[in-house]
């Protein structure tokens, strides 16, 4: 469990000094920390409204720091800007890691380094920081480290995903894309999946990787290559 002088040290890291810690301490708590305690909170709750939080708070900075963008190009940054990815790497600048409560079981399993909690806990802190503090704080936080990640954005990023779907769409074929778990294979901490894209008119294309998306994009990405309609060096959906 994460001592108090380690809060203390996080909050300067942060940059905002709770008057409540118990809601900090909560937004570092992993359901696993709270096993054999039914009822007892975790951050769940927290990274529901970070959530949110942090959505609201990036399109409003790309609606005003980008007026003259049409509202694709505002979708594509606002995704790339809010996704895990993002929130890992803020998470980790941040050193969350090291003071996210967790089971021992779960930290011996690397819980500390995987994204998915990564993303969770930090999406949590903007949830519990708007609780002690409001919007002010948090967008505080937000603006030192996401905004400069949207000014870093010479043009707003295309994923495969989105590439495929809106090359369907330019086709006018009738329905989207359409994407299906082939297989689930690997353990729990190392997961691998594999998934298959299925467009009207055209053979399936099947992509792998360590989670759905993953592999959805890998998948979207194969058919987009052997269709002459992406460059290898195009993808931007990441490896999460």
């Amino acid at each position: 469990m994460a001592r108090r002088k380690d809060v203390g040290e996080l909050q300067e890291r942060i940059g905002y000094r709770f008057r409540d810690t118990k809601l900090l301490h909560l937004a570092l708590t992993h359901a696993s920390a709270n096993f054999g305690k039914p009822g007892a909170p975790d951050y769940e709750r927290l990274e529901f409204l970070g959530d949110r939080v942090l959505g609201l708070a990036i399109a409003q900075h790309l609606f005003e720091a980008f007026p003259e963008a049409p509202e694709g190009e505002l979708a594509r940054r606002y995704n790339c800007l809010v996704r895990k990815e993002t929130c890992v790497e803020i998470a980790e600048e941040l050193g969350l890691g090291a003071h996210i409560i967790l089971a021992d079981s779960e930290a011996l399993a690397g819980g500390r380094r995987k994204g998915t909690i990564l993303a969770d806990v930090c999406e949590a802190v903007l949830g519990a920081i708007h609780v002690d503090g409001g919007w002010e704080p948090v967008r505080a936080l937000i603006e030192r480290y996401w905004h400069p990640r949207a000014r870093d954005l010479a043009a707003a990023p295309v994923d495969a995903k989105t590439a495929l779907q809106e090359w369907v769409q330019r086709a006018g074929t009738s329905l989207l894309p359409r994407y299906a778990l082939i297989e689930n294979r690997g353990s729990d901490h190392a997961p691998s999946f594999i998934y298959e894209v299925r467009v009207d008119g055209l053979e399936p294309e099947r992509g792998a990787g360590s989670s759905r998306r993953a592999a959805e994009q890998a998948a979207a990405t194969a058919l987009l290559l052997r269709e002459g309609m992406w460059k290898s060096g195009n993808d931007t959906s990441g490896t999460f």
